[in-house]
């Protein structure tokens, strides 16, 4: 019988293998080189290609599709409760069984196949988080270098950048050259910051996928407007003082508010 399962173990250069067939009887189990991994799989007719998602999977899963193969990505941690117990079941060749043994349960959860264009726009956010997080601790540094010489400054990242360079002249000599470097550090990773959400901004205008719910909701007509040819919604701020009143007088009160402005309108009607 053919195929129809293969489990990927995934390493930087020796990928594990374990291939079933449709009685669950293993077919293949071996190891390959990371140059000859897609030689072998195309080889093997048209299966189901599965491995756990972590670096590299998604740009495999792209090259096994191409040769004709369904990829499967699945999160380790769905993975792990088919793995063997204990020190001999943590292998290379364990793990490419369990992967495929994973794959092949009716209620598994795949991970999308993500394109590289994706991935692409996955790692400017990574990167730009990387530039956040960096000027966060260089603002850190900068407030505990001054606190070492008496200067404390409050914890505004603007207030920081201002007054930095007003005590300056207080400072031993290196001591202003470090924290000059960290001031021109701080700019540098501002404009990349900058360049990144300028870049971030134009993609999310180019994507349809990333309008605002305001932007669905004005596109799409409501129930009514398509069959009176008018739409006609509540103003939230009606919504809002009504909420309030209710909160101020109680919900008896309310009614004989309105009771009263209705027995107002009968007379004056």
């Amino acid at each position: 019988m053919a195929i129809i399962r293969i489990g990927v173990d995934l390493a930087k250069n020796v990928f594990a293998l374990h291939g079933v067939d449709e009685s669950g009887r293993v077919k293949m189990a071996r190891m390959v080189q990371r140059e000859q991994l897609l030689e072998v799989l195309s080889a093997v007719p048209p299966c189901v290609v599965a491995m756990e998602a972590c670096s590299g999977a998604h740009d495999l899963a792209r090259r096994v599709t191409a040769l004709g193969h369904s990829a499967r990505i699945m999160a380790a941690k769905f993975v792990s409760p088919y793995r063997m117990s204990g020190k001999r079941g943590k292998n290379d060749a364990n793990d490419a069984a369990t992967i495929c043994e994973a794959a092949g349960r009716p209620n598994m959860r795949f991970v999308p196949v993500k394109t590289a264009e994706q991935q692409a726009l996955l790692a400017v956010h990574r990167v730009r988080q990387g530039f956040v997080e960096e000027r966060t601790a260089t603002i850190n540094r900068l407030r505990g270098l001054l606190a070492e010489f008496g200067v404390v400054l409050p914890l505004k990242a603007a207030t920081v950048r201002r007054q930095t360079a007003q005590h300056f002249d207080a400072l031993p000599v290196w001591a202003q050259r470090a924290l000059a470097d960290l001031l021109a550090h701080l700019s540098h990773l501002d404009g990349r910051i900058q360049e990144y959400d300028t870049h971030l901004k134009l993609s999310a205008r180019e994507d349809p996928r990333a309008r605002s719910p305001n932007d669905f909701a004005r596109s799409r007509p409501c129930q009514r407007e398509r069959h009176r040819g008018d739409c006609w919604r509540r103003p939230r701020v009606q919504v809002r003082s009504a909420v309030r009143r209710l909160a101020r007088y109680g919900a008896g009160a309310v009614q004989l508010r309105r009771q009263a402005a209705l027995g107002r309108h009968h007379e004056g009607g």
